[in-house]
């Protein structure tokens, strides 16, 4: 199947379409998890 051939689930989404949305739209819930936890062990260990 070639990249230009357009692929829809059974309720007539474009796949490919959602896909390249979710890569402009911003941080994932988990990357911001990850991203919060990791400023907050940096401020507990600048305290010690």
């Amino acid at each position: 199947m070639s990249s230009k051939e357009k692929r829809y689930t059974v309720a007539g989404t474009d796949i490919n379409e959602v896909k390249r949305l979710n890569q402009q739209s911003g941080l994932s819930y988990n990357e911001v998890k990850a991203l919060l936890a990791a400023k907050y062990l940096n401020s507990k260990n600048e305290r010690n």
